[in-house]
């Protein structure tokens, strides 16, 4: 599975941001004020299509500074969850960090999305809250 990536905003940007509405705004209900922010124009995108270039999935990561990479916005259409996309992501995301010097991956799960980081070798800290009306735990995975 090959996971493009693309420093801001690139040719696919639409493509991303339209599953992302999908994902969040639509299945979640995220308030589209929150989903939609300035961050894009500046952080690493990623994503996985398929042969008819639909986006599979999409995340996005940012330099937190001190070594910490932040992964955002990960998102996968749901007839393609649980066939490989989420981890294409986040393994691409990763060893994209690594190349950046960073040493840390740090990320907000969904409490839906715990087990699924867990399996990639994330350990959950610190309480639970919330987020666009979702609960989340922080999440930290050493490179």
């Amino acid at each position: 599975m090959k996971v493009e990536v693309c420093v801001g905003l690139g040719p696919w940007t639409p493509r991303l941001l339209a599953l992302r509405r999908v994902v969040f705004i639509e299945e979640q209900a995220v308030p589209e004020d929150e989903e939609v922010d300035d961050q894009d124009g500046v952080a690493v995108h990623f994503v996985v299509e398929d042969a008819g270039l639909l986006p599979q999935g999409t995340a996005r990561m940012r330099d937190k500074g001190h070594g910490v990479a932040k992964a955002e916005r990960v998102a996968v259409r749901r007839d393609r969850r649980s066939a490989g996309v989420g981890r294409a992501l986040m393994v691409a995301l990763e060893a994209e960090a690594r190349s950046r010097g960073q040493s840390e991956v740090l990320l907000a799960a969904q409490d839906s999305a715990i087990a699924f980081y867990e399996r990639l070798g994330y350990l959950a800290e610190g309480p639970e809250f919330l987020d666009a009306g979702i609960v989340h735990r922080w999440m930290r995975k050493p490179l």
